[in-house]
């Protein structure tokens, strides 16, 4: 009796065994999903002029947000945005709460670990902004100040591999005011960015900024979705590589005033 309990257990352990070889990997849905529910659902910090920027209105605009307006255009659905802080554009995607992570996002090797990205869509130098007259005029004399920048972003990671003093801050006005209050000596942001920050503070201010010539470092910029939704990201970059081919990009940067680096020129 007990020889064939035993007997009995064995084979089911072997059918068991070849039902888990045999089972086939969950169906990647990601793309038909969007396309089912007619609508893109995008996690942004609107706080990043010119890529996003909150109008009085209640409004986003900005050239990530006209760019995914027109990846929905190609996939025929609608575009919905899901306004948070920056350091939770990520751990939300990661998390299902939305489609994509859309806030001038550089595709680290870190975050690579968590997140799918798509091919990058641009380069952006990440900037050095100091008052007028400060005695800052590069990254080698940042090594005994302080500096200020937004939690979350790659400015961050930067700065702490590089033992930069910094004080992070939850918006990037908050980072400025840290500089114009003279909290800190230098103001860490991306390029693009900061250009038209400064050309708002400098309109209405007699004490100016100034955004050094050096930059702190160049990166790619892309979306990222969780892990897994390969199909939503093979047909995002698909129509990425149309939009950067027929210069619909280029454009769009043009439509802010931005300048635009083609991504294909890194080395």
């Amino acid at each position: 009796m007990k020889k064939l309990l035993a007997l009995t257990l064995a084979c089911l352990m072997v059918v068991a065994l070849f039902a888990a070889c045999g089972e086939k990997p969950a169906a990647d849905n990601s793309l038909q999903a969007v396309l089912d529910k007619g609508e893109l659902v995008i996690g942004t910090s609107p706080d990043f002029p010119p890529f996003e920027n909150l109008n009085d209105d209640g409004s986003i605009t900005g050239i990530e947000v006209d760019i995914l307006a027109k990846i929905c255009e190609k996939l025929g659905v609608t575009l919905k945005i899901e306004q948070m802080d920056f350091d939770s554009v990520l751990p939300g995607v990661q998390a299902g709460k939305f489609d994509l992570a859309v806030s001038g996002i550089t595709a680290t090797e870190e975050r690579k670990q968590n997140a799918l990205f798509t091919n990058p869509y641009c380069l952006a130098n990440i900037a050095i902004v100091v008052k007028e007259g400060s005695d800052v005029k590069g990254k080698a004399d940042l090594a005994d100040k302080t500096v200020s920048l937004q939690t979350g972003t790659t400015a961050e990671l930067y700065c702490n591999a590089n033992n930069f003093k910094n004080n992070a801050f939850q918006a990037n006005a908050d980072a400025q005011i840290a500089l114009t209050s003279g909290k800190v000596d230098a103001w860490i942001i991306d390029d693009l960015t900061a250009k038209d920050m400064v050309a708002a503070y400098n309109a209405e201010h007699d004490d100016k900024l100034v955004i050094l010539d050096e930059a702190m470092t160049t990166e790619p910029y892309g979306f990222a979705t969780k892990l897994g939704n390969d199909a939503l990201i093979g047909e995002i970059n698909t129509i990425l590589a149309s939009l950067l081919a027929d210069g619909t990009i280029k454009d769009l940067f043009a439509k802010y005033e931005a300048d635009f680096v083609d991504p294909a020129t890194a080395a």
